[in-house]
C-alpha cells in the first residue's frame, strides 16, 4: 500500500514518458487524484488568518485614526477583493493540478518561469524566518512564566540579536515546523482541519475574558484623533489596500493548494467560508480584544503578543502563548514554507525534491538571521518591501494570460515539454512578453514604494506622495495585466500556441 505522506509527500501525481526530466519530478507533475474539499480550503484560510502578524496588521489600522466600524469595514472589504483574486488564481492550476511555478510556465515559458518562481521563493524564505521569531516570542513567554528559575538567566545576554531562551524557542519552533513539512501534504492538511478551528475557540474564550474582565465596558472608539472627508475616504482606501497586500504572497502562490482541490466549485466554496465569512468573525475578535485591552491595562495593544503577556493568569497565559505558537506554525508551513518547496523544486527538479526545496528554504531563513529583520524597518523596506512589490506584476501578468489571451484554456502536457515547437517554448524557453511586461510592471510597482521613500530621506523625512507606496501592489497588478495583454497581442503569442479545453479532465499518463 502507498503512503502518499512517505513516498509521495506532495502528493501522487502522473508522469508520462515523454515529460522532460529538465522539467519534472513527482512533486511537479500532474495529481493522480484532487482530494480536497470545501472545509480543506476553508480550515487553510483559517490558519492563514489567525497569526500574530494578522493581528498585528488589522489593529495597526487603527493608528491612522480609523473608528472601530471603518477599521471593520475595511477588513471586510479588502478580504472580498482577496477573495475574487483567489478565485482567479486558482482556476489553471485546479484545472491542471500542477502548483504555481508550474502554472506560470504558460505566461513565461516553460524554463522562463523560473523567473517568478524564484522571486515568490525568496520572499517566502525571509518571511518564513520572521514568522518563526513571532512565534518563538510566544513560546518564550510560555518558558517565562512556567520556569522563570530557568529562562530569566537565558534572557540576560544575547548573540547576533537575539538571547539564548530566543534560540532555544527558534529552535524548537524550526524543528516542530520542519518534521511537520516533511510528513508532507497530508499530514499538513490533517494539522491545518485542526489548527484552524482550534485557535479560532481559544481566541473567541481569550476575547471573552477579557471582557468579562472589564465587565464589558467597552469604547470602540480605539483612535486619538478623528478624520473626516477625503482625508477619510482616503485612509480607508489605504486601509483596504494594506489588507490586500498582507495577502498578496498566499494569494499569488495559492495555486499550490487549488491544485488539491476536488473541482474548481469546492475552491470557490472554501473560499468564501474562509475569507469573508471567516474574516468577518476574525475582525470583530480583533476589534473587540483591542477594545478591551484599553480599560484593561490604560492603553491600547495591538500586538497579542503583548497582550497575552499582560494577563492575570497562568493558565490564561499558557494557553494564548499555546494558541500563538499554533497559528503562526499554520500560517508559517502555508504560506511560507510551501511556497518555496515548490518554487526552488522548480528550479532544477531532478537535483531539488519538493522535501529539499523546502529544507533549503528553512535553512536560508536561519541565515538571514529574522529577529534583526523584524526589528529593522530600513531592512524590511528595502529587500522584502521592495521584493513585495513584484509580487503584483507577477499576479497581473499570469491573470492576464490565462484570461485575456488564452481564454481560459491551458494544455497540460505542453507545460512539460522541452520541443522547440512546444505550445510554451516560446524563444529558448522564455516568453519575452512576460519578461518585458514584469520589467515596465516592476518599474512602476517598484517606483512607487522607492521613490517616496528617497523623498523622505532627501528631504525633511516625509513626502507628499507617502500614499502610492500603499497601492504598489495594485499598481504592478493592474501594470502587469495591461502591458502583458498589449505586448502579447503584439508578439501574437496565443497565436503560437496550442491549447486544450479546460473541461477536459487532467492526463492520464504512462509512467
Amino acid at each position: 500500500m502507498i503512503n502518499d505522506a512517505t513516498d509521495h509527500p506532495a502528493g501522487e501525481s502522473v508522469i508520462k514518458r515523454d515529460y522532460h526530466p529538465r522539467l519534472t519530478n513527482e512533486d511537479l507533475a500532474p495529481l493522480k487524484k484532487q482530494t480536497w474539499s470545501s472545509y480543506n480550503i476553508f480550515a487553510f484560510w483559517m490558519s492563514d488568518v489567525h497569526s500574530v502578524g494578522g493581528y498585528v496588521t488589522m489593529g495597526a489600522l487603527f493608528a491612522i485614526g480609523l473608528t472601530a466600524w471603518q477599521v471593520f469595514v475595511c477588513l471586510i472589504v479588502g478580504i472580498v477583493i482577496v477573495q475574487f483574486f483567489c478565485n482567479l488564481v486558482a482556476k489553471p492550476s485546479q484545472i491542471a493540478g500542477v502548483p504555481y511555478p508550474v502554472t506560470s510556465r504558460a505566461s513565461f515559458g516553460v524554463l522562463g518561469a523560473n523567473i517568478p518562481a524564484i522571486i515568490r521563493g525568496l520572499i517566502a524564505v525571509a518571511w518564513y524566518g520572521v514568522q518563526t521569531f513571532l512565534a518563538a516570542q510566544s513560546l518564550n513567554i510560555v518558558f517565562l512564566k512556567l520556569w522563570p528559575d530557568f529562562a530569566v538567566p537565558l534572557t540576560q545576554h544575547e548573540f547576533l540579536g537575539l538571547s539564548a531562551l530566543g534560540y532555544i524557542s527558534y529552535a524548537i519552533l524550526w524543528v516542530l515546523q520542519a518534521l511537520l513539512f516533511w510528513r508532507g501534504m497530508e499530514m499538513i492538511r490533517r494539522f491545518v482541519d485542526f489548527a484552524g478551528p482550534a485557535v479560532y475557540v481559544v481566541m473567541l474564550v481569550m476575547c471573552l475574558y477579557m471582557l468579562f474582565k472589564v465587565d464589558f465596558k467597552i469604547d470602540l472608539n480605539l483612535s486619538e484623533h478623528q478624520l473626516g472627508g477625503w482625508t477619510l475616504v482616503w485612509a480607508m482606501c489605504g486601509a483596504v489596500a494594506a489588507v490586500v497586500s498582507y495577502f498578496s504572497g498566499p494569494m499569488l502562490n495559492f495555486g499550490d493548494f487549488s491544485r488539491y482541490a476536488r473541482s474548481f466549485k469546492a475552491v470557490r466554496r472554501g473560499n468564501f467560508l474562509g475569507l469573508p465569512i471567516n474574516f468577518i468573525v476574525f475582525s470583530l475578535l480583533t476589534v473587540l480584544t483591542a477594545a478591551a485591552t484599553v480599560p484593561l491595562y490604560g492603553e491600547l495593544i495591538t500586538d497579542p503578543i503583548e497582550t497575552v503577556e499582560k494577563l492575570d493568569s497562568t493558565f490564561a497565559i499558557v494557553l494564548g502563548g499555546a494558541t500563538f505558537v499554533i497559528a503562526t506554525i499554520g500560517i508559517n508551513i502555508v504560506a511560507n514554507f510551501i511556497s518555496p518547496a515548490f518554487d526552488f523544486s522548480h528550479v532544477d527538479p531532478q537535483r531539488i525534491s519538493w522535501r529539499a526545496g523546502g529544507m533549503i528554504a528553512a535553512v536560508g531563513s536561519v541565515l538571514l538571521t529574522p529577529w534583526n529583520w523584524y526589528n529593522n524597518d530600513e531592512a524590511i523596506f528595502w529587500t522584502l518591501g521592495i521584493l513585495g512589490a513584484l509580487i503584483g506584476p507577477l499576479f497581473g501578468i499570469l491573470i492576464s494570460d490565462y484570461y485575456m489571451i488564452r481564454s481560459q484554456r491551458i494544455e497540460v502536457d505542453e507545460l512539460f515539454t522541452m520541443e522547440e515547437d512546444g505550445a510554451y517554448w516560446y524563444q529558448k524557453g522564455t516568453n519575452m512578453a512576460a519578461v518585458h511586461a514584469l520589467l515596465i510592471a516592476g518599474f512602476f510597482s517598484l517606483g512607487s514604494v522607492i521613490v517616496p521613500r528617497l523623498w523622505a530621506m532627501l528631504g525633511d523625512g516625509s513626502s507628499p506622495i507617502d500614499w502610492m507606496s500603499n497601492y504598489s501592489w495594485f499598481i504592478g497588478c493592474g501594470v502587469g495585466f495591461v502591458a502583458y495583454y498589449f505586448i502579447a497581442q503584439a508578439m501574437e503569442v496565443a497565436a503560437t500556441s496550442r491549447c486544450r479545453d479546460e473541461d477536459q479532465p487532467v492526463p492520464t499518463a504512462v509512467v
